[in-house]
C-alpha cells in the first residue's frame, strides 16, 4: 500500500534527520523517505539502521533515498530512486518482490519509462519552487499535472512533490493525483502531519 502522505527528511546533520524522523512518527505520519545527501555511505547505513529501529517502534513504513542496497540491508520497506540512480529494473532484481520502488520523473517521458520498468510509484513534481532540491526541473503545477495524468491514464500512484504548502493539498488532489509528499513544511511544523491527513481524508479525489 503507498501511502497518501509522505514525509522527506531534511536536517543539517544524520542526528537532525533521525531527530526528524523520531518526531514525525510521534505526531502520526506513516510514511518516511530517509532522503540524506552529501553524505558517505557508511554515515547513511548507520543512520539508517537507526531510523529502522525509529520506524518499526511506531508501525511506520521507511523508504531509503537512493541507496538500495542499504535499503535491503536494514529491511527498509523499499527505496525511492532519483534520475540519475540506478535502474529500477535491476534494482528489482536485487531487492526481490517485497520492496517497494518508487522514482523520480518530471515529464511524460520520464514517468512512461518508470511505468515501463514497473516502479510501484513515481514521485512526479516539481509541483512549484522549492529551495530543497538543487537543479530544479521545470515546475508542473496543477495543469501540468492534470494533463500528464490524462495523458498516463495508468493505475500506478502517482505523488505530487516539491514546495507543497497545506493549501495547495486540495487542488493537487483534485488533478486525480494520488498523494503528496512534503519535506519542508512538516521539517518547520511537525504538527502539520494532522493537517495534511485530514485534508486528504476529506477530498474525494477522481475515479
Amino acid at each position: 500500500m503507498i501511502d497518501t502522505l509522505q514525509y522527506i527528511t531534511q536536517g543539517n546533520s544524520t542526528q537532525d534527520h533521525l531527530e526528524n524522523v523520531h518526531k514525525a512518527c510521534i505526531q502520526g505520519i506513516k510514511w518516511v523517505q530517509l532522503r540524506i545527501k552529501n553524505t558517505d555511505d557508511t554515515k547513511v547505513l548507520k543512520t539508517a539502521i537507526k531510523a529502522r529501529a525509529i520506524t518499526n517502534e511506531y508501525g511506520v513504513k521507511l523508504i531509503i533515498n537512493d541507496h538500495y542496497k542499504i535499503a535491503k540491508e536494514v529491511q527498509a520497506d523499499g527505496v525511492h530512486l532519483g534520475k540519475t540512480d540506478a535502474c529500477p529494473l535491476l534494482t528489482r532484481e536485487y531487492l526481490g518482490d517485497s520492496f517497494i520502488i518508487g522514482g523520480t520523473a518530471n515529464t511524460l517521458e520520464d514517468c512512461r519509462i518508470l511505468l515501463d520498468k514497473k516502479v510501484d510509484y513515481i514521485g512526479l513534481g516539481p509541483y512549484q519552487f522549492t529551495k530543497t532540491k538543487k537543479n530544479l526541473s521545470p515546475v508542473l503545477g496543477v495543469i501540468g499535472y492534470r494533463n500528464l495524468l490524462k495523458e498516463l491514464n495508468t493505475k500506478t500512484p502517482i505523488i505530487a512533490i516539491g514546495g507543497i504548502a497545506i493549501h495547495d493539498v486540495p487542488p493537487i488532489l483534485k488533478t486525480g493525483i494520488y498523494g503528496i509528499a512534503v519535506c519542508g513544511v512538516i521539517t518547520s511544523n511537525m504538527s502539520s502531519i494532522k493537517e495534511f491527513q485530514d485534508i486528504i481524508k476529506t477530498i474525494h479525489l477522481p475515479e
